[in-house]
């Protein structure tokens, strides 16, 4: 099989973590990448990823005209969790006919929050001839995909519970920053006021979780709270000192009846005792599962999106969810 040609757009932690596996695969060619970063572009790709060696890809401010020249098979979309900011992206990409794998947060499970923008992505990508998926480990996999997969062994659900702690200092600054280590509980309200701390996904996870199991909810409710050190905690990038916040606690509840038949726990802070992503599921046979150590958000992240390039080459015209793409594995190449 000839090399699938990759174009990366958007060189975050993410991003880059996607390039470094892309460009260490086997089955994979990298021909274009692009940012708007003006420190990045410009210059050579695993330069700015941290390669040890360059790769012979400058990074391009001008999505449009990398794409013309670059011709790729897919493009790996890390720039936003919004689907509203990615949206001109994603116009931009489908007018290329090229396929897409976004970490868009938002995009994972659209159809209940965004169905407009959903719609619309839909049409441009049948129009265009490819399929376009959001991924990711959360949303995308440990609170979603790995719990309906889980109950492809029961003749009954009737509730599913899904938690995932993760101990932060373990993470990236721009992830303990997004928990909002460090603040104060003022600082922290404003912050899950304005919507610059919180995990994107709940909603979206509990959403696909519901329609997997052909239930109708009431509603969803995403609720959030900080979680506030006891002692003083440090990770490699800072320290927080006790009576501020060390991280997040973050429930969504999915109500059918007016009964909480699908809850999704997440706390991720500094100096979190114990890492791991469990599932219980309440039904015939009853299951209990659990990840010790956790799955690691950032690497997990890229692995995803990796395996599910050639998946999503695959797939039908559309836009698509880990609901209804074909179940990813790891891609050894060829």
């Amino acid at each position: 099989m000839a090399n699938i040609r990759v174009m990366h757009f958007g060189l975050g932690p993410i991003g880059a973590a996607i390039v470094k596996q892309v460009a260490t695969r086997p089955g994979f060619k990298i021909v274009g990448a692009i940012d708007i970063d003006p420190a990045k572009v410009g210059r050579d790709l695993g330069d700015v990823v941290g390669l040890s060696k360059r790769i012979g890809v400058k990074v391009s401010a001008d999505a449009a005209k990398a794409l013309k020249s670059a011709k790729p098979d897919v493009v790996v979309l890390c720039t936003s969790s919004s689907i509203k900011k990615v949206l001109p992206q994603i116009e931009v990409i489908l007018k290329s006919k090229t396929a897409i794998v976004s970490t868009t947060e938002e995009l994972s499970y659209p159809g209940y929050t965004h169905v407009r923008p959903a719609r619309a992505i839909d049409k441009l990508a049948k129009k265009a001839k490819v399929a376009v998926l959001g991924t990711g480990v959360n949303p995308g996999f440990a609170m979603d995909a790995l719990p309906i997969a889980l109950t492809a062994v029961c003749e009954r659900v009737d509730r599913i519970v899904v938690h995932r702690v993760q101990d932060a200092r373990i993470r990236r600054l721009p992830f303990q920053q997004k928990i909002g280590a460090g603040l104060t509980t003022e600082q922290f309200q404003k912050k899950v006021d304005d919507g610059s701390v919180r995990h994107v996904g709940l909603t979206e996870s509990i959403a696909m979780i519901a329609d997997a199991m052909g239930w109708t909810l009431d509603r969803i409710t995403d609720d959030i709270q900080p979680k506030l050190a006891q002692v003083t905690i440090s990770s490699e990038f800072l320290a927080v000192d006790p009576g501020y916040v060390c991280g997040i606690i973050q429930d969504g509840v999915g109500y059918r009846k007016n009964e909480p038949v699908i809850r999704l726990h997440m706390e991720a802070y500094l100096g979190a005792p114990e890492s791991y992503d469990s599932v219980e599921i309440e039904g015939s046979p009853n299951i209990s599962s659990k990840v010790t150590g956790g799955i690691h958000g950032d690497v997990a992240t890229a692995s995803i999106v990796v395996n599910s390039i050639p998946k999503v080459l695959a797939a039908t015209p559309g836009l698509h969810t880990m609901l209804d793409l074909a179940l990813p594995s790891f891609f050894p190449g060829r």
